[in-house]
């Protein structure tokens, strides 16, 4: 399955430092293999948004016909609340 990586995160992993960005890489790679490897969820709460723990980051995710789209990557306690940022409730 091809992963695409929204430009947003895309820059989010530019400005990481290495031994960071390159678990961050390595990852999303792994949601290219059949099945799409790591410790992937749903989000409660977030029809068809799934998520991909990376140690101390969380990679979200929707997938799409047939391939994967990267929307938000951050640390763990900033990526939901981003998320939901201004959407009413």
């Amino acid at each position: 399955m091809e992963v695409f990586v929204h430009h947003i995160p895309e820059k989010y992993i530019a400005r990481l430092n290495e031994p960071d960005k390159s678990r961050l890489e390595n990852a999303i790679d792994g949601l290219e293999k059949e099945p799409p490897e790591g410790d992937i969820r749903p989000v409660i709460g977030q029809e068809g948004i799934v998520r991909l723990k990376v140690g101390g980051y969380r990679i979200l995710f929707r997938y799409r016909e047939n391939d994967i789209l990267v929307t938000h990557i951050d640390p763990r306690g900033q990526v939901y609340s981003k998320k939901n940022k201004g959407k009413k409730r």
